[in-house]
């Protein structure tokens, strides 16, 4: 019993039952949703929105479903990045949307209307994150202005921008922009040989290991080099890390160009692989810098945790596709990823208890002892 109370007192080991305890919790609240919605399709809703791919009999079917989601999981890890990066040092990127939009306006055109390759395209997206990352952290450096507020202004800057230039290579008769695999092939990602992984489903490529490899190299950064220990103690305490003699200020606007190059990086994994076009008639932001929020934060705030995360909510977004729409919206999904980010906030509150509670075990056999 020792040994299992020492295993629950492990920070790691924490986040991971509190995250369980909140995906639990909030698909049981979404099913509990569901029933005053329409008592009669609700178990079946909230399986449909738990199997996503598992929903196909075929084998090589749900392997090339399994592959979409995966498609869509690496952009989201990304955002997810974006926000916890900047979150470890204090700052609440909620502008990674923007960051991820412009990011998507920078590889297209390089691509459709340049004609460069996939590289190129891909740096010119992480650059345009960066510098609208860097907007915000001028801000927050030199004028004290809240980089949330600025944040959600440039996200809007940042969308009504990249509908008016990417118009330029738009379909005619379409609101949407050329397909990258007809109009501008050269720019789509590698696909390593992986989409023969997944049922030949050729979306499937260079994205998917990069976002890896990159949530390990946020991870190593933030835990084990001193320039992540010195952003940390910025966000900890600005004015006590000017004393220690560190570049406050720097350290801002350099966490915030990190933040919006992994949002604008996100973005060009999911359009240079091919599966979405742009559509210059949005009105409102795409929701995938707003869902890196929510993965951040179900993640434990952990780059590995996130990869994880970023993956679940992934999963049950694209498993409300498969709800019965005659029943339910589609977006019944976005409810329950809602609801567990809203329960993630409690996370604080479930590790005090179950500290609270392993102390009054031990204190009482101890006493008995």
């Amino acid at each position: 019993m020792k040994e299992k109370r020492n295993l629950l007192k492990n920070g790691t080991v924490q986040t991971l039952l509190t995250s369980l305890i909140c995906i639990v919790l909030g698909m049981v609240i979404g099913f509990i949703v569901l029933l005053f919605i329409n008592p009669s399709g609700a178990g079946e809703a909230i399986l449909s929105v738990a199997k996503n791919f598992l929903t196909y009999k075929s084998g090589p079917m749900q392997l090339k479903y399994l592959g979409n989601t995966l498609v869509k999981t690496a952009p989201l890890l990304m955002c997810s990045l974006s926000v916890l990066f900047s979150y470890k040092v204090g700052l609440f990127n909620i502008g990674a949307a923007g960051q991820y939009v412009v990011g998507a306006c920078a590889c297209l055109y390089a691509a459709l209307a340049w004609h460069l390759s996939w590289l190129p395209c891909m740096l010119l997206a992480i650059a345009a994150g960066a510098v609208f990352g860097a907007l915000s952290g001028i801000l927050k450096a030199y004028f004290n202005v809240n980089e949330v507020i600025s944040g959600i202004m440039l996200n809007w800057i940042g969308l009504y921008t990249t509908n008016m230039v990417l118009s330029n290579v738009k379909e005619t008769a379409s609101p949407y922009t050329y397909q990258l695999s007809a109009a501008g092939e050269q720019a789509l990602l590698p696909t390593l040989g992986l989409g023969a992984l997944f049922n030949k489903n050729q979306y499937v490529g260079l994205a998917i290991p990069l976002s890896i490899i990159v949530a390990v190299i946020v991870w190593v950064v933030l835990t084990k080099t001193r320039f992540g220990y010195e952003l940390k103690a910025t966000g900890y305490n600005k004015n006590a890390a000017k004393y220690s003699g560190m570049a406050e200020k720097r350290n801002i606007i350099l966490t915030l160009i990190i933040g919006g190059a992994l949002a604008g990086m996100g973005a060009s994994f999911l359009y240079q692989s091919g599966y979405e076009q742009w559509q210059c008639t949005y009105s409102s932001v795409p929701s995938m810098g707003f869902n890196g929020i929510a993965a951040a934060f179900l993640g434990g705030l952990n780059p590995i945790g996130t990869i994880f995360s970023s993956f679940f909510i992934q999963h049950i977004t694209a498993g409300g596709a498969y709800v019965d729409k005659s029943m339910y919206c589609s977006q019944i999904s976005d409810l329950i990823s809602s609801i567990i980010v809203y329960l993630c906030g409690f996370v604080g509150f479930l590790k005090f208890a179950m500290n609270s509670y392993i102390e009054k075990k031990e204190a009482k056999k101890g006493g008995n002892e």
